[in-house]
């Protein structure tokens, strides 16, 4: 019996395996009696099919049938557990009547399972559901008794009917593919006999073997794995004497196939083929001529090109056959091989030596006019005056002469490969392909003097052009560097200028101490050097302006702005940095003289006005601005920073009247100290 037949009524689930078991190792048969009315038939129908499945051996360790009545009413149930002798009386070692919670009556059901013990030849017991572990381990049951057993209706039959499908399918796949191997050994014996193998078996042998190799059974005593096993490995025996058979076959018919191919293909390029090559042998004198000998030549390949389709495919063909050939079929195919190498490849090496000679042509041709073309460029260029508006176009037109030199150059030297690589290409031929294809000696003794005079044209024109090109270069460097001379010149100015700006904003303190100022005072003498040698530095860069301006014929063009700027801020730094190192010098001889008043014990008073009037006379000087020689004026720093330097004189200045006070009371001490 197959599931397809009772598909409906398996999916009802009157009675179901679980996979669980019994303390005696039996399997458990569960039928879940529900509140509607149960068709016997169906069950019945359904206990046949189970039982069908587990093997001898699980069949003899018994059963133990649970018969859910939780649900259902007593005269059903009593129907069923007489029916079970009917079904499988031999095989039930225990049947376990799970009782609702409101029981039956006891007297009915007691006096019938007593007065039917006997005859049904096995024990039946009332049970609840709760206690149905007293019997059977909680691991076995399902959940629906409490236990932890998983078990899934739908998969499980899912799983039986891709088993009954995998059965079917293998048996019948291993009777047809045993009838296609065994009719193939009478015809073996002739083998002039045409094969056919368009004999092929109702199922995808491939499909079922998946199908079994997938196969992922939930009990292997309830699915019968061994079986699936035994029917894997007849199935993969005949399927691979199967595979075996068509390959012979096939091998057989491609022989044939091959043969008469590969002579097709010798025969073409042998005649028509070579014929082609033989009248077509010029390279032209022009890139028009060229390109058409090019495009005549594309089409010669275009025929070759689909016989030697049909040898890379015969290649293949041979190839396979060869890895698994028989002696005298090797042999055979080894020469059908050699002898369509041999043809295609030379046939191959003289469309690759025409295809190279004509590209290499049109290659020389096209540098050619490309360089002719620069050429005419580059002595427009040199033709045209130079009117630079500043350094930076200069360059730029400097810059663009040489890249355009640098490209004829590089156009020349490519012609010459170029030309090189076409005699080369004109010249050297394998000695069999001259012999073949034999070209008038003189027509390729034209072509080649026709190539060198041509490359012999281009250096000349290339030399008158490079001698142009020194005379401009040399002119417009000179140009460059006047311009150079000049940005340069104004850029001493700017520096000039910001030194001069960091001079009066930043150079405000006086120092704390003799030593500090002494420091602060070497440190202005380096910025004051600096600063000359910026000066000195713009004074020659205008000076290299007027030589190169007289050297190239035009007018100065420094000399009349930037020179008068250059002059106008150099004062005005010379003015301020004067005043900051007489202020300088002012606060070192005031902190010198501070610091010998107020470390010495005994001091005269005049010591101590000469300091005070000292810090009185550059607490002045602080206070004026620097006068430049226009008129203008500009203070140091700012009024904060003026302040701040101030204030650290004045706290000199409080020391040393504190020292003054100092000396007064210890006079006054002495003189009352006489006076008594």
């Amino acid at each position: 019996m197959e599931a397809t037949t009772i598909l409906p009524i398996l999916k009802k689930k009157l009675a179901f395996l679980s996979g669980g078991k019994d303390r005696r190792s039996g399997l458990i048969l569960t039928i879940p009696l529900s509140s509607d009315q149960t068709s016997m038939e169906e069950l019945s129908a359904t206990l046949d099919y189970l039982l069908s499945i587990p093997s001898e051996k699980c069949k003899a360790r018994g059963f133990t049938v649970i018969v859910d009545g939780r649900k259902s009413q007593w005269n059903i149930v009593k129907t069923v557990v007489l029916m079970l002798q009917n079904v499988i009386p031999a095989e039930v070692s225990l049947v376990c009547v799970v009782k609702p919670d409101e029981f039956w009556d006891k007297k009915v059901t007691h006096f019938c399972f007593w007065k039917e013990k006997d005859r049904l030849g096995f024990e039946v017991i009332l049970v609840s559901a709760n206690k149905l572990t007293r019997y059977i381990e909680p691991c076995q049951l399902t959940d629906d008794f409490g236990g932890s057993l998983d078990y899934d209706h739908n998969d499980w039959l899912n799983k039986r009917l891709v088993f009954e499908k995998f059965t079917k399918e293998s048996t019948s796949l291993l009777d047809e593919l045993s009838i296609i191997n065994d009719s193939d050994k009478s015809s073996a014996v002739d083998k002039d006999k045409s094969a056919d193998c368009a004999l092929l078996p109702s199922f995808d042998p491939e499909t079922v073997l998946q199908t079994g190799n997938s196969w992922c059974p939930m009990e292997e005593e309830l699915l019968a794995q061994p079986q699936v096993m035994k029917l894997l490995d007849s199935l993969r025996e005949q399927y691979t004497r199967y595979q075996e058979l068509c390959r012979q076959r096939n091998k057989r018919t491609q022989l044939d196939e091959i043969h008469t191919k590969v002579m097709q293909v010798v025969t073409w390029l042998q005649g028509p083929g070579s014929e082609l090559l033989k009248t077509h042998q010029a390279i032209g004198d022009s890139m028009r001529a060229a390109q058409a000998l090019q495009q005549k030549h594309e089409e010669i390949e275009s025929q070759h090109s689909e016989w030697f389709a049909v040898y890379v495919e015969l290649n293949q063909q041979i190839a396979a056959l060869l890895s698994a050939g028989e002696e005298e079929e090797v042999v055979e195919l080894k020469a059908l091989q050699q002898q369509l190498s041999d043809v295609c490849y030379r046939q191959a090496a003289q469309l690759e030596s025409r295809q190279n000679v004509l590209q290499a042509a049109q290659g020389f041709h096209s540098t050619t006019q490309e360089l002719s073309q620069q050429l005419d460029g580059l002595l427009g260029m040199l033709c045209a005056d130079v009117a630079p508006a500043d350094g930076a176009s200069i360059q730029q037109n400097l810059k663009l002469l040489e890249e355009k030199l640098q490209t004829v150059e590089a156009g020349l030297s490519s012609l010459r490969q170029k030309g090189g690589v076409l005699l080369e290409q004109m010249c050297s031929q394998p000695p069999w392909m001259l012999e073949e294809t034999e070209s008038p000696a003189g027509e390729q003794q034209d072509n080649i003097q026709q190539i060198q005079a041509v490359m012999e044209e281009m250096q000349l024109r290339k030399q008158r052009c490079e001698d142009m090109v020194d005379v401009r270069r040399l002119k417009m460097l000179q140009m460059v560097q006047l311009f150079k001379c000049e940005e340069d010149a104004l850029q001493a100015v700017e520096w000039l200028g910001e030194l001069l700006d960091a001079l009066l904003k930043t150079h405000v303190r006086l120092g704390d101490d003799s030593q500090e100022t002494r420091t602060m005072l070497d440190k202005h003498r380096k910025f004051v050097d600096v600063a000359q040698s910026t000066y000195d530095y713009g004074r020659q860069l205008l000076q290299a302006t007027v030589v190169l301006c007289q050297s190239l014929r035009c007018t100065t063009r420094s000399s009349g702005d930037t020179l008068p700027r250059l002059n106008r801020v150099w004062k005005q730094f010379s003015v301020s940095a004067e005043e900051r190192q007489q202020r300088l010098e002012l606060a070192l001889k005031f902190h010198t003289s501070a610091e010998r008043v107020l470390q010495q014990e005994c001091v005269e008073a005049e010591s101590l006005d000469e300091v005070d009037s000292s810090g009185k006379t550059l607490l002045d000087r602080l206070t004026l601005p620097v006068i430049f020689p226009d008129g203008s004026e500009q203070f140091f720093g700012s009024p904060s920073d003026t302040a701040a330097a101030a204030e650290g004189v004045r706290e000199r200045l409080l020391l040393v009247e504190e020292r003054r006070l100092q000396l007064q009371e210890a006079r006054t001490a002495t003189f009352n100290f006489f006076c008594r």
